[in-house]
């Protein structure tokens, strides 16, 4: 496990949760309208975009064979079959070094997922600076060995993935001396809903297979990203849209850019809480440090004479000595002569 750098942004163990916003499908085949939304996802203070990087024919095919058809219960079933549905959904190739240029000039990190070998070669022509492995590619070895081949990082989605295949794509991309991994919890349902989370296998895939983990977030609203990064989530990915479209075949699921921004903000507001791990008092608590208590005279007391449970008292505030001493007071002689109320000083038995 280490940390590693996605464009400027540098991604681990005590740096700020990395937070991707996925355009996927809100790109409205409408060039304008991306560019418009990649400023956006700058304004809601997300780290970066991705993008996907396929077409109809470079996932599936152009059939109505009954393998291809999309079950009727599916949110997408208007679309027949799966070639109509991607090819609906695809984000033309030819925007995509305009989209990455946009990002790079606004100071946002820009990846994608590509689908397909090909998709990988183009993205390293117009440089990509990491990839994704979507939920249905984690058993896609080819394409897993091409992108670890790169050497940029690469964010495993594990939504359709058992322990084994997390494990053997783990093993692919180490076989190729790359170790910048980031494995996604994630529960591929549109949306997605509470009780299908487990966000607790945060933690289990971070010691099973000693690498940086994130959160994939298909639910609607805030919450679980905030819990996941409770949790040790280095990274964040949800998918965002600039209003409502019936363009749009994700539209159903993604957040719009007001909703995306206060899921960053309540990001920002949890790491904040959760602060760091350290003993030291806060700077704002210390005023309250004399609310401590401390060892007092509650009698007039004389020289020479006993201190004991009756003439000393452990009590607020907190400027004589720590009451870790009473024990030790009991049974010794004051050497000077103390007024009620007075603070009890080491000097004044030592």
């Amino acid at each position: 496990m280490k940390n590693f750098y996605i464009g400027n942004k540098k991604l681990g163990k005590n740096q700020k949760c990395f937070v991707v916003a996925e355009i996927s499908a809100s790109h409205n085949k409408n060039l304008k309208h991306t560019l418009k939304l990649v400023r956006h996802v700058k304004k809601c203070g997300a780290d970066a975009i991705k993008l996907q990087t396929y077409t109809a024919d470079t996932i599936t095919l152009k059939s109505n064979k009954n393998d291809f058809l999309i079950k009727k219960n599916s949110p997408w079933s208007s679309f027949k079959n799966l070639w109509n549905l991607y090819n609906k959904a695809a984000l033309p190739w030819k925007w995509q070094k305009i989209i990455f240029r946009e990002a790079k000039k606004i100071n946002l990190s820009f990846f994608s997922s590509p689908f397909d070998e090909s998709a990988v070669d183009f993205l390293e022509r117009i440089g990509s600076q990491a990839y994704k492995i979507a939920s249905p590619e984690i058993n896609h070895i080819p394409l897993i060995k091409k992108v670890a081949k790169t050497k940029k990082p690469i964010i495993i989605s594990t939504g359709l993935a058992s322990k084994n295949e997390i494990s053997n794509a783990v093993k692919v991309i180490r076989r190729e001396k790359n170790n910048k991994i980031i494995i996604l919890k994630c529960t591929s349902a549109y949306p997605s809903e509470y009780s299908d989370l487990n966000l607790k296998m945060i933690n289990t895939f971070t010691k099973d297979f000693k690498t940086l983990v994130g959160f994939s977030d298909h639910t609607v609203g805030s919450l679980p990203a905030s819990i996941a990064v409770s949790m040790g989530s280095c990274m964040i990915e949800k998918h965002i849209k600039l209003g409502s479209s019936k363009e749009n075949v994700d539209n159903f699921f993604s957040s719009d850019v007001n909703e995306f921004k206060k899921m960053v903000d309540q990001i920002r507001s949890t790491e904040r809480i959760l602060g760091k791990k350290t003993y030291k008092i806060p700077k704002n608590s210390k005023k309250s440090l004399d609310g401590k208590r401390s060892i007092y005279a509650v009698r007039d007391i004389k020289k020479d004479e006993i201190f004991t449970k009756l003439n000393i008292k452990v009590i607020r505030p907190t400027y004589g000595i720590s009451p870790i001493y009473f024990e030790k007071i009991l049974g010794k002689k004051a050497k000077k002569k103390i007024a009620l109320g007075s603070r009890i000083k080491l000097e004044y038995f030592n």
